[in-house]
């Protein structure tokens, strides 16, 4: 197995003392690719020449006397990320042949914190899946059991990750694609608070990399341990010197607590609208256990959380809104004339996205304005908490379905189906206030599948939960390698 499962940490202190060469590092990891990934399909465009050329470079600096956080360590990047001389397609054909000229701004902290860059991750068309497929670089498959999605939209970075691909990823998430395929393969990843780490150059192909935040959507960092996410949050987090200036960085405050007995965490393991899988459910249970053991407050009720079913309906609106809203004239009418013969009485989730998909400008402040009453909902709850713990998705992956209409498809839920779409109402928990979550691996389920859950924390108190993960991996463990 050699370097390829150890965490950035430790390739971080190897380096240092000249254990091993990035060189070696870099050559151990394309070796591991150019033999595993032909039936994973995590890593669509290998940049293995320029990997090679800047571990190279990693070693001189280091020779020289520099030190840098990731000076040396092989990573991934998600393909929705421009990087200069690599297509950046999203998974649409039509830009198949898009080259960026320059650098997305968190490519631009990851080369400047020194790491070496393998490729790029495999994402779902126009990332919008919770599967990661495409056109023009196939299927990636879940390391655990190829028959399974990886999920999406980061599923690609998540198989690296599981696969031994690289210590690091970076990924994006509006919908759980970060936390999803942390889930399904096993692994630890952060969302961040909204607005915390700049976004510019993860941008549809052909569109402006413009210095702008879009709502609800964030990008953060992928690992094998909890201490390398805040290993890596460090190099993303800070807003755009576009329109911050180079030098301004935003100070996350420290964690709330060190100790596991001093965290006070509210424990769901059900939803309202949609039911909770026994493998995850267990999962979710694990943890509590863990908690109450290391003498943690825990609570499974309190009249502080804002209400489940009204934070579901208003990500969805705000979600499907802001997606559609680009919608072809006649597409928009035909949707419109279907949502107009909705019943006043049909307030289910598949509604819900129907009338979302033609809102008014009018429609979406009042949605927005109930967003700021959840998010001082949200103060009060962690002014006597600080943290959840609670799904991602209710169920481990699922076997590939390509069905090309995601309201078409169907759930399986210990042997009844749900609507496709109806299970990011957990990732919505933390993406529609803008909250960070922390994905952590939470033990395995009757079929042997990785099982997940997030730990949503207080806005831009990012640390806490990365601290709780730390605690917990302590625990219950953390990151196995797939056999």
């Amino acid at each position: 197995m050699g370097w390829n499962f150890r965490s950035a940490e430790e390739l971080v202190a190897a380096l240092r003392t000249g254990e091993v060469t990035s060189v070696e590092l870099t050559d151990q990891a394309i070796a591991r690719i150019e033999r595993d990934d032909e039936v994973i399909n995590a890593i669509c465009v290998p940049d293995f020449d320029r990997a090679r050329a800047a571990a190279h470079r990693a070693d001189q600096a280091r020779a020289r006397g520099e030190d840098r956080p990731l000076l040396g360590v092989p990573v991934t990047v998600k393909e929705s990320y421009d990087i200069a001389g690599l297509p950046t397609t999203w998974g649409m054909p039509p830009h198949r042949d898009y080259l960026p000229a320059e650098d997305a701004v968190q490519v631009s902290r990851l080369k400047a914190a020194g790491a070496v860059v393998l490729g790029k991750t495999n994402v779902p068309l126009g990332l919008q899946d919770i599967q990661s497929f495409n056109d023009i670089y196939g299927t990636t498959s879940n390391p655990w059991d190829h028959g399974r999605t990886s999920g999406g939209s980061s599923g690609g970075s998540a198989a690296a990750l599981a696969a031994g691909f690289g210590a690091l990823s970076i990924g994006s998430d509006i919908a759980g694609s970060l936390r999803t395929p942390a889930h399904f393969c096993g692994i630890y990843a952060h969302k961040p608070t909204l607005g915390l780490a700049a976004n510019r150059g993860m941008v549809a192909p052909s569109e402006p990399a413009l210095p702008t935040d879009l709502d609800l959507a964030v990008v953060g960092p992928m690992a094998r341990t909890a201490r390398d996410l805040t290993l890596l949050l460090d190099v993303m987090a800070g807003p755009d010197p576009l329109t911050r200036g180079v030098a301004y960085r935003l100070a996350l405050p420290p964690a709330r607590h060190e100790r596991l007995s001093d965290f006070r965490v509210l424990v769901l393991d059900g939803h309202p609208l949609i039911p909770t899988g026994s493998a995850v459910r267990a999962g979710v249970n694990r943890v509590a256990d863990a908690l109450v053991d290391g003498g943690a407050r825990v609570e499974r009720h309190t009249p502080l959380l804002p209400d489940l079913a009204e934070a579901a309906t208003l990500y969805t609106q705000l979600l499907i809104s802001g997606s559609v809203a680009r919608f072809p004239v006649e597409s928009y009418e035909q949707v419109r004339t279907l949502a107009a013969g909705l019943s006043a009485d049909d307030r289910s989730l598949e509604a819900d996205r129907l009338r979302a998909m033609v809102f008014s400008h009018r429609d979406w402040l009042e949605a927005n304005n109930h967003r700021e009453l959840h998010r001082h909902g949200w103060r009060e709850f962690f002014a006597e908490f600080d943290a959840v713990v609670c799904p991602i998705t209710p169920t481990p992956a699922f076997p590939h379905d390509h069905e090309p209409n995601l309201l078409v498809r169907r759930v399986d839920i210990d042997g009844v189906e749900y609507p496709y779409l109806d299970q990011v109402v957990w990732a919505g928990l933390a993406t529609m206030p803008g909250l960070p979550a922390t994905a952590i691996p939470a033990g395995r389920s009757p079929e042997g599948l990785p099982v997940g859950v997030q730990l949503i924390g207080p806005m831009f108190e990012d640390r806490t939960p990365l601290r709780l993960a730390e605690l917990l991996e302590q625990e219950i463990g953390g990151f196995r390698a797939p056999k």
